[in-house]
């Protein structure tokens, strides 16, 4: 199975609607070296990838399911 790079797939979904980092991180209350920090990431906590999901209004869990299904050797 291909390796999923959630901090890719955010920054593809930021990138698809024309967010800046500065938005996000205003969104999450963070700075936006920690928005960096989340695009480097493969694997997110799954509270973060929540609040990431309902700034973007955008299922990340179900774009997940959808890539592990795609790949699924069964």
């Amino acid at each position: 199975m291909d390796e999923i790079h959630i901090g890719r797939l955010i920054q593809e979904k930021m990138k698809e609607e024309g967010r800046s980092v500065n938005w996000l991180a205003k969104k999450l209350c963070c700075n936006r070296a920690n928005i960096y920090k989340i695009y480097d990431k493969s694997n997110i906590d799954m509270i973060r990838l929540i609040q990431i999901s309902r700034a973007l209004n955008f299922n990340f869990l179900s774009e997940i399911s959808v890539i592990v299904n795609k790949n699924d050797c069964h």
